[in-house]
């Protein structure tokens, strides 16, 4: 049985909205936390 045949639709839809949750968690975060320097995810070199 092919490995595409044995993911359902559920498990994609399931997959794309943890992702968006996430993507929509890390733009509300404040800067300090999330971007340049941030503590929890470091974007980038602070300008």
């Amino acid at each position: 049985m092919s490995v595409l045949a044995q993911i359902s639709f559920f498990e994609v839809a399931m997959a794309m909205l943890t992702t968006a949750l996430i993507d929509r968690l890390v733009c509300v975060l404040p800067p300090g936390m999330v971007g340049p320097g941030g503590w929890l995810i470091d974007t980038g070199a602070e300008d």
